[in-house]
């Protein structure tokens, strides 16, 4: 029986979402060998990963349970109790041609950032940036909306065949004294989001023309390759 949750998880605690040779303290590490200690010896797939110290709160995997696992809530207030920062939010029964992340329609993510120095309890949570003008970010979150080949917007070892990829949001909005920028797709390459996110900060500072940012989104010149800080990054919801 394959089945679908949807899950969240603080970063902070683990190397990334995908598996690796190299540590265990990776979230599908954790969430596998949760499983495990129920006699449920299947892997997990999820809708895509995510860096190092980057969070979720709308992740979606999928697995396979036996047969004699029925009661899926029970299942879900087991893997809690074994979990430590990532909870099972939702699990459901799905058909077996299901796959988290071929399956998937869009993403969504959302950075959250401010321009004075984050609380203690903020720290790994909350991104910052110097000040910035607010209309220029906008403007160059716009350059980001349509299809474009994003060659120059990743980082390499991206499992895919293609980097063209249609955005369908790119928005900004402050809160008090807090800053988000959204970003919808039918998908991201490795660290997409994040490159995106801190050449349009560099724009919005006036480290970077808005002319040379639609180069590289044309891919004419790369310009800057830098990522924004992870720590205010989420994945937040995955559309099917």
């Amino acid at each position: 029986m394959r089945v679908k949750a949807v899950i969240t998880y603080d970063g902070s605690a683990f190397f990334g979402f995908q598996r690796q040779k190299s540590t265990k303290e990776t979230v599908t590490s954790a969430i596998e060998d949760a499983l495990k200690s129920l006699k449920i010896d299947s892997t997990i797939t999820g809708s895509g990963r995510t860096d190092r110290g980057v969070h979720a709160t709308g992740q979606v995997i999928h697995f396979d349970l036996p047969s004699y696992w029925r009661d899926l809530e029970k299942l879900k207030l087991n893997l809690n109790r074994k979990l430590d920062a990532i909870a099972i939010k939702h699990i459901a029964k799905v058909d077996d041609h299901f796959h988290a992340r071929f399956s998937a329609k869009k993403r969504l993510y959302r950075y959250l950032f401010k321009t004075e120095a984050p609380s203690i309890f903020e720290k790994k949570y909350i991104s910052t940036y110097e000040p910035f003008d607010p209309a220029l970010l906008q403007k160059a979150l716009n350059c980001f909306i349509g299809e474009h080949d994003f060659k120059y917007f990743h980082k390499t070892g991206s499992d895919t065949h293609t980097t063209v990829r249609c955005i369908y949001q790119a928005r900004y909005r402050k809160i008090n004294h807090y800053h988000f920028i959204y970003f919808e797709a039918n998908g991201f390459l490795r660290s997409q989001v994040r490159m995106m996110i801190e050449s349009a900060m560099q724009c919005a500072k006036g480290q970077m023309q808005l002319s040379e940012l639609q180069e590289q989104i044309e891919g004419i010149k790369r310009y800057t390759h830098r990522l924004a800080p992870p720590e205010g990054l989420y994945l937040a919801r995955i559309l099917y």
